[in-house]
């Protein structure tokens, strides 16, 4: 769920399936898990990846696949075959996932709550409430949320918060106030980096990074960057890339580099970024930038070098599969194989789909996923 926007066509569609979901006699049932066999790797160092289907708002659709990369055996849906005694599935709205040590923590927004899965099993293992849920990272033996607070869709909601869990006893430990609607987080040394968005109250956006100290878990400062902030990533020389949205009509959506040693902007890109993935010193980016002025998005693919923070002239895809895409939606490379793997999350309503391209940016294989395939976490 990426803004407030997006949030009002959510609710509205909700509405209308609500409506029409009531004229039937019956519910239909969660559907069960589906195995598609895909080119298998016995010696892969990654052993696989979860993958998190968001699901469309107030549906309750969201999915959680998993590729073990050793058989090749894509396993979607596989949640609800895994825990038969949760019968509400898995949630509303999976916004983040993330595995620290044997466990996955996986973020939904509009159930609040973090659900904490057997990494190896995908069994469950406990439950966490946090109100209006968004993104998790961790550090030092603990996961760190970012939460809007208040209702959804709420202009009026609080300041947002972190919650820092420890990943032992799997209790919330401490928590610290940031700006509204908090997004993404990076962790550089001991400093916690939080995106405010503001994007509850347009045009009134938020427009800075918090700065939390964890040894204290107070928020130092914040630093002024650009209008509804989204995407935070850490690269390994110190510095983070930020994207900014912009407000979807004059305003356009950038990229801005902060130097973590000294907590200013150093440098910023006019172009679009919707989402990215650091992996060693290239920046794998695309931008879906939707305008109200035109009424339509503009698709982009592009690469960085974070080591000299200069844009690389060709796209991660060169094989012409981006005209298939319909709605990119997530990202994410292989450490090892530095394959890149884009999901389209099409229509937002039916399944989506994940593309694997190789090193020289040609498809390798696609499967379908769940509906809204977004998120990603690689098991070793």
């Amino acid at each position: 769920m990426k803004n407030i926007n997006y949030t009002i066509k959510c609710l509205l569609l909700g509405c209308l399936i609500l409506i029409y979901s009531s004229c039937r006699k019956a519910a239909q049932p969660i559907p069960g898990e589906v195995k598609t066999l895909l080119p298998a790797d016995p010696a892969s160092v990654v052993k696989g990846f979860y993958l998190l289907n968001e699901g469309n708002m107030n549906m309750n659709k969201a999915s959680l696949d998993y590729l073990d990369y050793t058989t090749g055996e894509y396993r979607r849906n596989i949640y609800n075959q895994t825990n038969p005694e949760v019968t509400k599935g898995l949630g509303d709205v999976g916004n983040d996932i993330g595995i620290y040590g044997s466990k996955v923590y996986v973020v939904f927004n509009v159930s609040n709550k973090v659900e904490i899965l057997n990494a190896r099993t995908g069994k469950r293992i406990s439950v966490i409430t946090i109100a209006n849920c968004r993104y998790v990272t961790f550090h030092n033996g603990k996961a760190y949320v970012s939460a809007y607070l208040g209702k959804v869709g709420d202009p009026n909601a609080p300041n947002g918060a972190v919650d820092e869990i420890d990943t032992a006893s799997l209790q919330i430990t401490r928590k610290v106030t940031v700006g509204r609607q908090p997004e993404e987080m990076a962790i550089v040394g001991e400093k916690l980096y939080v995106a405010n968005s503001g994007g509850y109250s347009p045009p009134n956006y938020e427009r800075t990074v918090s700065v939390v100290d964890l040894a204290t878990f107070t928020e130092l400062k914040r630093i002024d960057v650009a209008i509804n902030l989204d995407r935070v990533k850490a690269d390994k020389y110190g510095d983070i890339y930020v994207t900014s949205r912009g407000d979807y009509y004059k305003i356009p959506s950038k990229l801005f580099v902060i130097d973590t040693k000294t907590d200013q902007v150093k440098k910023e890109f006019d172009f679009g970024v919707s989402n990215l993935w650091i992996d060693d010193d290239i920046a794998y980016m695309y931008s879906y930038e939707f305008s109200y002025i035109t009424g339509g998005n503009v698709t982009t693919y592009s690469m960085l070098n974070v080591k000299d923070e200069t844009v690389i002239n060709r796209k991660f895809i060169t094989d012409g599969t981006e005209t298939q895409i319909k709605v990119p939606y997530g990202i994410a490379v292989n450490p090892i194989t530095k394959e890149v793997l884009v999901t389209d999350a099409k229509d937002y309503v039916t399944p989506g789909t994940l593309y694997c391209f190789d090193v020289n940016g040609k498809k390798k294989w696609s499967v379908t996923a769940g509906d809204i395939p977004a998120h990603f976490a690689f098991a070793y």
